[in-house]
């Protein structure tokens, strides 16, 4: 007899075994989702507009944006939402290195689209 149902037992607690499933808890510890901060969509967006590819990135992140709201409007989940800023913070991060690899003359011909390595959502 395992000790918790030993424990019950001695102190006359009596449960059924549905309870005993039911209050079972997880062996490992649930992945927290990214969450910005209230700012970020605002501070992301002056940030791609300082940005020397504004001309393309504003009009793709508000497209980005625009749907991704229409969506948690829909679902009632801001997983789209933080993914949207999670994706340009990455993008904007990341294009300081993406102009050094072009600028070297270095073969991008094999490349990989980073959505479909992160099994995004189309």
């Amino acid at each position: 007899m395992p000790a918790s149902t030993a424990t019950r037992h001695a102190y006359r607690e009596v449960t059924t075994r549905r309870e005993d499933q039911m209050s079972a808890q997880p062996d490992h510890a649930p992945v927290t989702p990214y969450a910005p901060a209230p700012g970020a969509p605002a501070e992301l967006l002056a940030q791609l507009r300082a940005d020397r590819r504004a001309d393309t990135w504003v009009p793709a992140f508000e497209r980005e944006w625009a749907a991704a709201l229409e969506e948690s409007r829909r679902t009632f989940s801001l997983a789209g939402l933080y993914e949207v800023v999670q994706n340009w913070q990455g993008r904007l991060a990341s294009a300081p290195a993406v102009d050094a690899f072009l600028a070297g003359g270095c073969d991008d011909s094999d490349f990989i689209d980073m959505a479909e390595l992160r099994g995004r959502r189309r």
